[in-house]
């Protein structure tokens, strides 16, 4: 299951309502930051989610609405949180800018009490534990070395319970080693071996970010049956030259993307302020109804098969 807060859904530049682009991830303890645009320290803490093991975080490109608000948030991470290290991990143009922003103002001539490190990265996995991925993908956008971001759960076989129970497999430790896939003797001598208890290996959850994108049809295979994507809306298709000038989305090509992709639930974020949300929403459901404009603040609950919004923003 992953937990997804939107603290800032905004296209380019802030409006009363919106703010810039950042979103916080969760599965289990972890934590991961995508983006981080202007005032997003504050976000984070009117959200409540604070600052605590935020020291992951993705950047799908350099350009600054999506990065100005590292300089305020690094600063702060590194005067009053305890940890080791920071990671910043995003395209090598995206962290040339970065630099810059951290090293060449916030601690121009002191060193950092943190260590920062910038992780260029390819397309690939970019980070893994024993419960799931997280993957990069290449986005096109008007020439920035974007990227995208899949959250993958590890596929698991599910405990049977009553066939534990009819076999005689007490409640404890025993049932940890049959999940782990290790055989057990239980004290009459059977021997219990993991098929006799574990049903068939079933997919885990899968949630997809990407941010601006200027075309579709290169982002399908990577998107193809997540259980919900968030990814920008910034033009209506009354505008669908402009959008695809300055390498931006309509409602209705996300929508179509998700059709095409066989998407669980879509997630529309980046709203341009030239829009009324209503109308964002009505263009993208006529080619995809499960489709949601988030807002600052919202949450949702994330997994497979489903997509539920735990916190109504503002």
């Amino acid at each position: 299951m992953f937990q997804v807060t939107f603290l800032g859904t905004s296209a380019s530049a802030p409006s009363y309502y919106r703010g810039l682009s950042a979103q916080i991830i969760q599965h289990n303890e972890h934590r991961f930051l995508i983006d981080c645009g202007e005032g997003t320290q504050r976000q984070i803490l009117r959200s409540g989610l604070g600052f605590k093991r935020l020291n992951r975080i993705l950047i799908t490109h350099g350009h600054l609405d999506h990065i100005l608000g590292l300089g305020g948030l690094i600063s702060t991470l590194t005067r009053w949180e305890t940890m080791d290290e920071i990671v910043i991990q995003g395209s090598a143009r995206a962290l040339e800018r970065i630099h810059d922003l951290l090293f060449r103002v916030v601690f121009r001539g002191v060193r950092p009490p943190v260590d920062i490190v910038l992780q260029p990265i390819r397309e690939g996995v970019i980070f893994e534990n024993k419960d799931f991925t997280v993957r990069t993908f290449p986005v096109n956008h008007r020439g920035a070395e974007a990227y995208g971001f899949l959250f993958e759960e590890k596929a698991r076989r599910p405990f049977l319970v009553e066939k534990a129970e009819a076999l005689g497999v007490p409640p404890g430790p025993q049932r940890g080693e049959l999940v782990r896939g290790n055989p057990i003797t239980l004290p009459d001598g059977r021997t219990i071996q993991p098929d006799d208890v574990l049903g068939p290996e079933m997919r885990g959850t899968r949630y997809a970010h990407v941010g601006d994108a200027g075309t579709t049809a290169d982002l399908e295979p990577y998107l193809r049956e997540v259980d919900a994507l968030t990814i920008e809306a910034t033009y209506l298709e009354s505008e669908a030259e402009m959008a695809r000038q300055f390498g931006h989305l309509t409602a209705r090509q996300a929508a179509l993307l998700a059709r095409q992709a066989n998407v669980g639930h879509l997630l529309l974020t980046h709203i341009s302020r030239r829009y009324r949300e209503r109308d964002v929403i009505e263009e993208a459901r006529q080619a995809f109804p499960a489709t949601s404009v988030v807002r600052d603040f919202d949450t949702f609950q994330i997994r497979r098969g489903e997509c539920v919004r735990l916190q109504e923003g503002e």
